[in-house]
């Protein structure tokens, strides 16, 4: 193996671990026992993601499998396959035969890891988003903005997806939305919301990954707060618009590394 080939997987499964035990630390709440998972891009050919079975808290070296992209894109490509055959092609995407089985979700990392600038993906089921997302209100909460901190973070607004069975279906309609996301916006979405189910954040870095995360967490949490006092009060399109364009909000991302 090339060393520097050799040194960025290093440094890209070092960065990967820190990011599952920051998204798993247990007085978060955001994944516990084997709920959720993470990868990181290792470039067009393969990437790293989280076994599945294993705990993003505990999440160990051997605990993270590196699998080939191709394949599983080529699989989204179908429109449908049997169980049997979704088994077959993860377990083959392996790079290391005798390594862990990927998380049937490899499928939709596999998807985002293949966009622009996008080198890490969290997926995680935070208490209070996931009770947004278990509402009348899950699309509401995708779509509106309630303070400048959520907009710098999470982007102007989030991918909406209705509930889908996880696995081939759920990964091809977060393709189906994402691309309808991008063709409308003309830019890649921060977080891609799940109903009844959970969250999706991607970036550049980890830390994107993690802010993404923790600023719609937070957000949801407000949001309840703001619901008993009345109902939360929406930042207008012109507003939400203004700090997601502040040249001193792009300087403070750049510093943030998000």
């Amino acid at each position: 193996m090339d060393l520097r080939v050799k040194h960025n997987r290093q440094a890209k499964l070092s960065a990967l671990l820190d990011l599952s035990h920051e998204l798993g630390c247990e007085d978060r709440q955001m994944a516990i026992l084997g709920e959720g998972n993470t990868s990181a891009c290792l470039g067009q050919a393969t990437f790293l993601i989280k076994a599945s079975g294993s705990s993003l808290r505990t999440l160990r070296k051997s605990d993270v499998v590196e699998c080939k992209t191709s394949p599983l894109l080529a699989l989204l490509g179908r429109r449908s396959v049997a169980d049997e055959e979704i088994e077959k092609v993860l377990l083959s995407s392996r790079v290391d035969p005798e390594s862990k089985k990927p998380s049937v979700e490899a499928l939709f990392h596999a998807y985002f890891l293949s966009l622009p600038d996008v080198e890490f993906v969290g997926h995680a089921h935070p208490i209070a988003v996931n009770q947004v997302l278990c509402s009348l209100r899950a699309r509401e909460f995708a779509e509106k903005r309630i303070f400048p901190d959520q907009i710098v973070c999470c982007g102007s607004s989030s991918v909406f997806v209705p509930y889908t069975d996880p696995g081939f279906k759920l990964a091809r309609e977060i393709r189906r939305r994402t691309n309808a996301y991008v063709e409308r916006y003309k830019h890649l979405p921060r977080v891609v919301l799940m109903e009844n189910h959970g969250i999706v954040t991607l970036g550049k870095t980890p830390q994107a990954v993690l802010a993404a995360m923790l600023m719609a967490e937070k957000a949801a949490s407000v949001w309840f707060g703001a619901a008993a006092l009345g109902g939360p009060v929406f930042l207008s399109k012109r507003h939400v618009h203004r700090i997601a364009n502040r040249i001193d909000e792009h300087y403070r991302q750049r510093a943030l590394k998000i």
